[in-house]
């Protein structure tokens, strides 16, 4: 390690913290770097220009289920493309060997790329897999993404916050650790708040009914948004009392994220002048807009 004495002159500190600076890129090139990056919610050209750059560079990527084929399709080329998605109850590998793989490809000196929908920090377990990264004494380098919260509602034109309607958001999920349900309704009672749930729809029924015998009004407005953001969105209003049975006579498809607040009822209004809604041509092709060399940087400035 490079070390700086106080009579050091501002120029040879800058020189030597740069130096510094260069060894330890040196020292996680040829260790490996581990880089997580959300994806976002489908939509490529929601993806992020940073996201892009390091992509470009992955030599393995161990992506979702959730990881769109256009977004895929741009992480380079060359780079080893590993599948460990997971669905509910069908995971591809369980967690402990997504870990192992990072872990593996990380020491053998790769810069490895893990790719999730939406934002690695928001029920994607990227915290868990960081730990056990940073116990192996790996660098990495976290990428957000947006999340399906967002998307969802920006897409549909529902606010997830208003002065007159919703204070604060809350993010929730259905399910906690192992499959277990999540039935803690007590504090989603509180109408000035707008509740997102994540991973809920095979749940609907069964979190509505407690939702409503917990006290929330059972004509709290309640959305439910498929394919968040992607050319196949569709998006189901009601009501708490009664979108379980509008789900299952319209039967909207998984990934679909659900909210819940007076927020909801603004999808009317807004909807008849929503281009997220009524434009359903397909993307841009995103490597035609982005010149890859004039934005390409370094493998320094991303590790």
């Amino acid at each position: 390690m490079t070390n700086i004495s106080a009579a050091t002159s501002t120029h040879e500190t800058y020189q030597l913290m740069g130096q510094h600076c260069a060894e330890n890129v040196q020292t996680c090139t040829k260790r490996g770097t581990v880089h997580l990056i959300g994806a976002g919610s489908g939509d490529p050209e929601l993806l992020t220009l940073k996201a892009w750059r390091v992509m470009q560079r992955a030599e393995v990527v161990l992506y979702d289920s959730l990881v769109s084929e256009d977004i895929l399709d741009m992480c380079a080329t060359t780079a080893e493309k590993i599948f460990v998605g997971k669905r509910r109850a069908n995971h591809a590998l369980p967690q402990e060997s997504i870990n192992e793989l990072l872990v593996k490809h990380a020491l053998a000196g790769k810069i490895v790329v893990r790719l999730k929908g939406g934002d690695p920090f928001i029920f994607g377990r990227g915290g868990e897999e960081l730990q056990e990264v940073v116990r192996h004494g790996i660098h990495f380098e976290s990428i957000p993404g947006i999340t399906a919260a967002s998307a969802a509602a920006s897409r549909a034109g529902i606010p997830l916050t208003h002065r007159d309607h919703a204070q604060s958001v809350k993010f929730v999920t259905a399910c906690k650790k192992n499959g277990a349900p999540n039935n803690d309704y007590s504090e989603l009672m509180d109408s000035s708040q707008t509740v997102v749930f994540y991973m809920g729809l095979h749940r609907l029924h069964e979190m509505t009914q407690g939702l409503i015998a917990s006290g929330r009004d059972s004509e709290t407005p309640f959305a439910i948004i498929s394919h968040a953001s992607m050319p196949t969105q569709q998006v189901l209003i009601g009501t708490l009392s009664d979108i379980a049975d509008r789900q299952a006579e319209a039967k909207l498809p998984t990934p679909a994220l659900l909210i819940m607040g007076d927020v909801v009822a603004l999808y009317h209004e807004f909807a008849g002048y929503n281009l997220g809604n009524l434009d359903k041509t397909s993307f841009i092709d995103v490597n035609e807009v982005i010149d890859s060399e004039g934005l390409a940087p370094s493998l320094e400035s991303v590790v």
